[in-house]
């Protein structure tokens, strides 16, 4: 009977575990709903992402204030804000550290030369998460020995408030914002266009459409409107082209045959 007891205790205990590792570690996913939270910022009472309405939105949580790196970023995120306001993205930053420490470091870094770069004017809100309570809805809390920190997160939300993207990065590693950037401009254009970009891209460049773009009649009837848009890689991968690219001659099938006459031979059915 103690045997049994025992083994039942046990076992409660395990699973007791078990649930509070997945509390813990549970992160939003691509494709679910933004969770909500309510904190003190340097622009007062915020509501997120409620308050961010339509626009498209990016939570930045970051270790702790007047760190060299954490410094480095908040720079380099205000020097690309207006960017970011043309592509109808509103920006947050969150860290655990109190507000009148936040007030503190927005103020040195408004003042600060960085990369020979006259001082900015910092235009989003440093959010207050003390507690922690905002950070583990967002999993930016991670088992790192003797750390209450938040980790280098960075989600994306449309403006559905649907999470778009996910990067965590370890705090010794400085985030690159152009490519937070380049990510929400490929996202946006991929909604809007309905198709996929590929390793390495940059606005302008050739887009990978979802299949053939266009039914092989409609080719036969007017060869040189497609030829002028599509072409695609061994058969395979079907590209649009951009507006600020050409195609590489080497790599590419064209869509006609060689001697210029339509043809569908090489098209993919």
């Amino acid at each position: 009977m103690k045997r049994i007891k025992l083994m039942f205790i046990v076992l409660f205990c395990t699973t007791l575990v078990w649930a509070q590792d997945e509390k813990q570690l549970k992160i939003p996913l691509i494709g679910s709903k933004a969770p909500s939270f309510k904190a003190n910022s340097t622009d007062g009472v915020l509501k997120f992402p409620k308050d961010f309405e339509k626009s498209w939105k990016i939570l930045f949580s970051h270790p702790k204030d007047f760190t060299p790196v954490c410094t480095s970023e908040i720079i380099e995120l205000a020097h690309l804000q207006e960017n970011f306001k043309a592509r109808n993205v509103k920006v947050a930053v969150i860290s655990t550290d109190p507000i009148h420490l936040h007030q503190s470091w927005k103020g040195f870094m408004e003042k600060v030369k960085y990369k020979d770069r006259e001082p900015v004017k910092i235009n989003f809100p440093i959010i207050e998460d003390t507690k922690g309570l905002a950070s583990v809805k967002y999993g930016m809390l991670h088992e790192i020995p003797g750390s209450e920190r938040d980790v280098r997160g960075v989600y994306i939300l449309d403006s559905d408030n649907v999470v778009r993207a996910i990067n965590f990065y370890p705090i010794e590693v400085g985030r690159n914002m152009d490519e937070i950037l380049r990510t929400v401009v490929a996202l946006q254009t991929s909604d809007e266009q309905k198709v996929l970009t590929p390793a390495n891209w940059n606005e302008g460049d050739d887009l990978i459409t979802r299949g053939r773009p266009f039914r092989l009649e409609d080719y036969e009837a007017n060869p040189e409107k497609y030829d002028s848009q599509y072409y695609h890689l061994e058969d395979m991968i079907w590209f649009k082209k951009g507006s600020g690219t050409k195609a590489t001659k080497s790599s590419v099938v064209p869509i006609s045959g060689s001697s210029g006459e339509p043809t569908t031979e090489n098209i993919k059915k």
